[in-house]
């Protein structure tokens, strides 16, 4: 990406976290290499979906957060972890590194010479990367909005792993915020977040000129379906490999700061009682969001790979 472009652009994001308090020090460091690293790459598209997924993902955070701060209860105390607080170096890291480290790759590969991007048919392992930058970005844009708007919905959230209640069609309720609990409000939403990566990679990506106006339509789909997926795959692991602990006195779910484990040993105030209500106590929320981002990259990869 051209210097004169990338450079005061990475300049505005730090200074809007900066002055916006939504991301740490450390995270602001972690966002800004992360900004480097994507605009590394000769073309503008990748850069563009990080910037597009940090002001949307910043965006529905902030969204009725008052009314979002009184459904679950922070760990360290309080009722506000949905508040937009400052993200950490982690969280940043868990939903870009991947894309980050398949940019670097696919720059140096192929030495900034190749200006377009391929289709599928005949591509070599290297010509899908860009693929898989779509697929991580529509994924984890899928579950930020997913997270962040399907809270406000009207409807307790069902909990995806209950295989056989949901079989049943007697679903399980679990308390908003749960890991692996989900809603048609947030399932639309998170189809919106993915759709929106779709759009902008359709708008910004340098299409090779063998692209047909249908192939480039069926491509901002399948990143759309694609997402979902990620997003559903997200609830998933999280009901399974990531416990979700309530506060008994409330009833409330408990959330770990900047994506933490919530330990019930710690109690929000000194009185209450915690205790795990679904899932294993394997990985926190930010070793889900890698863990999703990283299979939904990886096998799109291959995927793509099988079929052309």
């Amino acid at each position: 990406m051209k210097p004169y472009i990338a450079i005061p652009a990475t300049l505005v994001l730090v200074y809007r976290a900066y002055s916006r308090n939504s991301l740490t020090p450390v995270g602001i460091v972690t966002a800004a290499l992360t900004a480097v690293a994507h605009a590394y790459h000769p073309w503008s598209i990748f850069f563009t979906l990080l910037c597009a997924f940090f002001l949307a993902g910043t965006f529905v955070t902030k969204v009725k957060h008052a009314q979002k701060a009184k459904m679950t209860v922070s760990s360290a105390g309080g009722n506000n972890p949905l508040v937009p607080h400052p993200r950490t170096a982690v969280q940043v890291l868990a939903n870009s590194v991947v894309a980050s480290v398949l940019c670097i790759i696919h720059a140096r590969y192929f030495g900034g010479k190749d200006a377009c991007l391929k289709t599928v048919e005949g591509a070599t392992w290297m010509d899908l990367l860009p693929y898989g930058i779509f697929a991580q970005y529509a994924a984890v844009a899928a579950d930020t909005f997913a997270s962040e708007l399907g809270i406000l919905s009207g409807e307790k959230p069902v909990l995806i792993t209950d295989v056989a209640a949901l079989l049943s069609l007697k679903p399980t309720r679990v308390p908003r915020g749960t890991n692996g609990g989900v809603t048609a409000v947030g399932t639309l939403a998170g189809a919106a977040g993915a759709g929106l990566m779709g759009l902008v990679t359709l708008l910004v990506t340098p299409f090779c000129l063998n692209w047909s106006l249908n192939g480039m339509m069926v491509l901002a789909l399948g990143i759309t379906v694609w997402g979902t997926l990620g997003m559903l795959l997200d609830s998933v692991l999280g009901g399974v490999l990531q416990a979700s602990v309530i506060d008994v006195r409330t009833g409330r779910v408990v959330e770990g700061d900047g994506g933490a484990k919530v330990q019930c040993s710690k109690t929000t105030d000194g009185t209450g009682q915690r205790k795990v209500v679904s899932g294993q106590d394997i990985l926190d929320n930010n070793g889900v969001n890698f863990a999703m981002a990283a299979s939904m990259s990886i096998s799109a990869i291959v995927l793509l790979k099988l079929l052309s």
